[in-house]
């Protein structure tokens, strides 16, 4: 990122979330990023994924400027390289979990869609849970789905927002284990919005954000390996 702002209207006159951020993201690298509510954690994360366009600056990944591509190109870039976890899940409630971690496999057109989501499920030790639906499964197991949804098909960059917002402490270390060490074994860059600094400590750099801009950088040569 270069320079990027993003500034929107309102009532009260243009409101700038986000004011001139220059950020650098290592390929398999796994970054945090904190700071008070209303900071633009999360438009940067979706200015990251090309779901906010950003007013001016660049957004580059890996030679793909995503302020000059159209709608069609971004979805099919996100589709092929990012994989998105939200706080409430985002699960389409009328399918099961198979099939909602299918669905960016059908979408990509991989004939095998439906195998390799079940071998996802299974990664993430819902093989028995295949076919449930979002309302049968505890928050905990919903969460599991997003994540092996964002990683089916085969994302390079997995963007977190408050993983584990609506999860208890329990449930929601789990679900940091899982994240971390899923990361790891695909060697993927892994960008987390998070209020938890225990959390942010686990990656290996923390960004601090404040009134949209980055206020701080810390390098964490003892981020914590996943269990």
């Amino acid at each position: 990122m270069s320079d990027v702002r993003l500034t929107l209207p309102s009532r009260a006159g243009p409101v700038e979330i986000l004011r001139g951020v220059d950020l650098n993201v290592n390929a398999g690298e796994a970054m945090g990023l904190v700071g008070p509510s209303g900071s633009g954690k999360t438009t940067l994360l979706m200015v990251m994924a090309g779901l906010e366009a950003v007013t001016s600056g660049a957004v580059t990944i890996a030679t793909n400027d995503l302020t000059v591509l159209k709608e069609d190109d971004l979805a099919a870039f996100r589709r092929d390289n990012v994989g998105i976890v939200f706080q409430a899940f985002h699960l389409i409630p009328t399918m099961t979990a198979l099939e909602n971690v299918a669905v960016p496999l059908e979408f990509k057109g991989a004939r095998n869609a439906f195998a390799r989501a079940r071998t996802q499920l299974e990664r993430v030790r819902l093989g028995h849970r295949l076919d449930h639906y979002p309302g049968q499964l505890s928050g905990g197991e919903q969460q599991r789905v997003a994540i092996a949804r964002a990683l089916a098909a085969g994302a390079r960059i997995l963007l977190a927002d408050e993983p584990t917002g609506n999860l208890d402490q329990e449930t929601g270390a789990q679900i940091v284990d899982l994240l971390f060490g899923l990361q790891r074994e695909e060697n993927a860059t892994l960008v987390l919005v998070t209020h938890d600094p225990s959390l942010a400590n686990r990656c290996s750099r923390v960004i601090h954000m404040a009134d949209g801009r980055i206020q701080q950088e810390r390098h964490n040569s003892l981020a914590s390996e996943p269990a």
